[in-house]
């Protein structure tokens, strides 16, 4: 069955002066890292951010039940007006970036997991993908592998429990770092030397990750999404004036103030205004 096409405002072309912010979703706190990254390339572009965290955690959901959200969270999005959709979590990105491409006419950009830099870095040829259960499984993932792996072994790891750890705001806890340790530390015994982080949560966990096994290469792709999204706006004459205010607006559908205490405690302490969901 075709998938309806849902129209939005047509996108201003103005010289690169489209006042709309950018809107992203995530589960919950993850996708903020791809937000960080905004705020650091492009102060000047208004974010809207919607933390489902009604439905949190995405990765052990059905594939239907993640994509349906993310319908209905691009629609919410297309209410207020934005100009893109950054779908700043893997796991609904295995599930339906492609779907919502055909079905909304806004640019989208997606998170795929950084298995080809680290398949082209990685001293010993052993990768390791730390990923939710609902990226691994999807047929996204297994493309960029096989079309990117090359001659790397490259494995893939169920974070199990890491997003719930990142959701509470626990990415500097000793328990942690010991959770992490039991996850990774077969591969890195195995010889694997790089770890490409494919959920946004884990960025939250970088650090805590290089402490516990300083020898290993970290690859996260938070910083080149927010990029990719940069270019396809100035492809499309859709950045914001330099001098705009590029305020945070938040959507929450579950507990807000659970959500903001997350944020806080994660470092995310800039002023944000509370957007009705």
């Amino acid at each position: 069955m075709p998938v309806p096409l849902f129209h939005a405002t047509p996108m201003v072309c103005c010289e690169a002066m489209d006042h709309r912010p950018i809107g992203l979703f995530d589960s919950g706190i993850g996708g903020l890292s791809v937000v960080r990254q905004l705020q650091r390339l492009a102060p000047a572009e208004p974010l809207l951010y919607f933390a489902d965290t009604a439905w949190f955690p995405y990765g052990p959901r059905p594939a239907a039940e993640v994509r349906k959200r993310a319908f209905a969270i691009t629609a919410r999005l297309l209410q207020s007006g934005v100009k893109m959709v950054v779908v700043a979590c893997n796991t609904a990105s295995a599930a339906a970036l492609e779907d919502l491409r055909q079905a909304f006419d806004v640019p989208f950009v997606g998170m795929v997991p950084g298995v080809k830099p680290a398949a082209a870095s990685s001293r010993t040829g052993r990768v390791t993908i730390l990923a939710t259960e609902g990226t691994l499984d999807g047929s996204l993932y297994s493309r960029v592998v096989a079309d990117f792996g090359g001659s790397a072994r490259v494995s893939s790891v169920a974070g199990t429990g890491l997003a719930d750890l990142v959701e509470r705001g626990e990415t500097t806890a000793d328990s942690t770092e010991r959770h992490i340790r039991g996850i990774l530390e077969p591969e890195i015994a195995a010889g694997s030397d790089t770890v490409v982080l494919g959920c946004t949560h884990y960025h939250f966990l970088a650090d805590l990750i290089a402490r516990a096994f300083p020898g290993a290469a970290i690859v996260d792709t938070t910083e080149a999404v927010a990029r990719r999204a940069l270019q396809v706006l100035t492809d499309n004459d859709a950045r914001a004036p330099a001098a705009a205010s590029g305020a945070l607006d938040i959507i929450v559908s579950g507990d807000r103030a659970a959500f903001y205490r997350s944020m806080r405690r994660i470092g995310f302490a800039l002023p944000v205004q509370e957007v009705s969901s």
